[in-house]
């Protein structure tokens, strides 16, 4: 193992401070490391939404290349980003303890999502949010939004939209918990699958660095990420794809709700099952078979979406 570990991330302000809390907690640990940033597509290409340009790994591709050609040792990501397939000789070795997974109603003018009035603009990228808000409130205009955290609150702040929707975990880790206006009920939006989450990807034979990144890894926050990555793998997802899921874990007992919808909200496909712990990916499988029994593949095929 490296005298300095050397942390692959992304530049955004989010990604910086999810590889500084890797950081943060190696250095307990009695590791020092260094951060290798790095730009992806998904940062660079801003002018389209993220569904027209993206696919699995828009945000994390080069980071896995600088791992694999040796510029990186290990790489700091947000699980939501991450998809089921790792390159040959990468894995995730590590999941971290979950911040709050909801998502965030920010707003200058109003309180909640119930308050906004007919035409009110609501700003999201996000095919996952904007399926769900039109199916519950089909009277707001939703419109595309890009950006980093400080980006989109400015063009919130700028007057651009009524309203915008992130990440509560974002909002949070960045320390602007106090744009949060209220968070949006799981009944109204669940979150994208594994939201909230940092995960830390490096090589599969690498002995050394697993066996340190494994005391960050906290294994209840794993097995509901592995519930909610399982589904999403059996639809084929992406973290662009419309796919909402969230698993909570009641003492050995483990309870998921998923649900798939198309853009316009007209169609909302909704699942949910329990089993055992243990049993998380299995789970997974079986609610998301359900959703596909329902249609959710016609959904996902007629989206178009770059593979």
């Amino acid at each position: 193992m490296p005298d300095l570990l050397r942390i692959a991330t992304r530049k955004s302000p989010l990604a910086l401070w999810q590889a500084e809390e890797v950081q943060r907690q190696l250095k307990i640990q009695g590791a020092d490391s260094e951060l290798v940033k790095m730009s992806t597509r998904g940062d660079e290409i801003l002018n389209q939404p993220l569904a027209k340009i993206g696919g699995k790994g828009l945000f994390i591709k080069e980071l896995e290349r600088g791992m694999l050609e040796g510029r990186a040792d290990i790489a700091a990501h947000s699980m939501k980003d991450l998809p089921s397939v790792f390159p040959e000789g990468l894995h995730l070795g590590a999941i971290m303890t979950r911040e709050n997974p909801t998502d965030a109603f920010v707003s200058n003018h109003y309180n909640r999502l119930e308050d906004l009035p007919t035409g009110a603009v609501v700003g999201t990228c996000s095919l996952r949010r904007r399926c769900q808000l039109l199916a519950r409130f089909p009277h707001l205009t939703i419109k595309d939004l890009r950006g980093n955290v400080n980006t989109r609150l400015a063009k919130l702040d700028n007057g651009d939209f009524d309203a915008i929707i992130l990440a509560s975990a974002g909002l949070i880790r960045l320390q602007l918990q106090d744009r949060i206006k209220s968070e949006i009920d799981m009944d109204i939006m669940l979150p994208a699958c594994a939201q909230g989450a940092v995960g830390i990807e490096c090589k599969s034979n690498d002995e050394p660095i697993n066996k340190l990144i494994a005391a960050l890894h906290d294994s209840e926050t794993a097995k509901r990420i592995h519930c909610e990555r399982s589904l999403n793998a059996t639809l084929g997802g992406s973290c662009q794809t419309p796919i909402a899921a969230y698993a909570e874990l009641h003492g050995d007992t483990l309870h998921l709700r998923a649900r798939v919808g198309t853009p316009d909200g007209k169609v909302l496909l909704i699942a949910e099952d329990e089993d055992s712990h243990s049993n998380a990916i299995a789970l997974g499988q079986r609610v998301g078979q359900k959703l596909l029994a329902d249609g959710a593949q016609k959904i996902i095929d007629d989206l178009g979406l770059p593979a």
